[in-house]
């Protein structure tokens, strides 16, 4: 088969275009033939700062294609069906070996393409706001990078939940473009201050929520401005860039943290019914994903550095 694949770290150029072995259906996995990989942020920050185990290594967890081989132990699936898939890598090939527990069957009335870029920003979000975060109706919440994949699904799900949704992002057109898409307020995060700014859009109470997929320098200022018991909730780390706070940032309005890992919980009956419901309401253009750009699989290595240097909004696909 053919796969992007690297051997060290580093910038996007290390990724490699050839040929790999094709993987086997093990016990209890399926082979996917991809149709469409979906770039994710943990694929860019993996390439970069994550040295792989057993090189040289395909890169990628997201994808969705129609299965070609089913191992022994698999009897919910079938040879030919349509499915969106994860794995902790390898999706950057034509050929991706995944549990099948990890794999999502696809409506035949949504596209493949859109249901690789479905599967881990709606379910990421949906974990972040309702699972962890127990947002309510009527609630605010902060979304802190808004224009990348998890942060429009946020967006979306935030704002059909009942939800005042206030997304950040580097610039007036984006914050346009996020109130298509549900945001009621916007803050630019380049040019303003996003914890005095939220103070301000909430008559100084504060944000009920904020779901942090950005990480970094910005942390002091989203903590700032959530309410007293507000719930900050850590997703991802897009700038690339770390946050610290102490005890002391938080004990004083009695926040409450908390993190989200949505790879652990892919596996479970949960997410497969959310996973469902979520394709369903794809399916019928009640939520939608938009894919900003689609690459050849051999030019894997552009799309990476579109992914860090073009500030795409939405997701980025790969065409086997």
């Amino acid at each position: 088969m053919k796969a992007a694949y690297y051997t060290i770290n580093g910038e996007p150029d290390v990724l490699t275009y050839g040929d790999r072995p094709d993987p086997v259906a093990a016990d209890g996995h399926v082979v996917v033939r991809v149709e469409a990989v979906s770039i994710e942020g943990g694929d860019v920050l993996g390439r970069r700062n994550m040295p792989p185990a057993n090189p040289p290594h395909v890169g990628g967890y997201a994808a969705a294609g129609t299965i070609q081989a089913i191992g022994p132990n698999v009897d919910n699936l079938s040879v030919g069906q349509r499915v969106a898939c994860f794995n902790w890598a390898g999706s950057h090939a034509e050929l991706f070996a995944v549990p099948a527990s990890f794999a999502y069957p696809v409506p035949d009335d949504l596209s493949i393409d859109k249901a690789a870029v479905g599967l881990i920003t709606f379910g990421t979000a949906h974990d972040a706001l309702f699972e962890f975060g127990k947002l309510q109706a009527g609630e605010t919440v902060l979304i802190q990078g808004a224009a990348g994949g998890v942060g429009l699904a946020a967006v979306e799900l935030a704002k059909r939940a009942g939800a005042t949704v206030i997304a950040t992002a580097s610039s007036a057109e984006r914050i346009e473009r996020l109130k298509t898409f549900g945001a009621t307020h916007g803050i630019d995060y380049r040019s303003e201050d996003i914890g005095a700014r939220a103070l301000e859009l909430t008559d100084g109470r504060g944000v009920d929520m904020v779901v942090d997929l950005a990480g970094g320098k910005a942390l002091s200022s989203l903590l700032q401005g959530l309410r007293y018991r507000g719930r900050f909730v850590a997703v991802g780390g897009a700038s690339g860039e770390r946050g610290t706070f102490t005890a002391n940032d938080i004990a004083p309005k009695s926040l409450a943290v908390l993190s989200v890992f949505f790879g652990k919980e892919l596996h479970t009956e949960r997410v497969h019914a959310m996973i469902a419901d979520i394709f369903a309401d794809m399916a019928k253009g009640d939520l939608t994903m938009p894919i900003d750009r689609r690459f050849p699989l051999s030019e894997a290595a552009d799309a990476h550095r579109y992914a860090e240097q073009g500030h795409p909004f939405g997701r980025i696909v790969l065409i086997p």
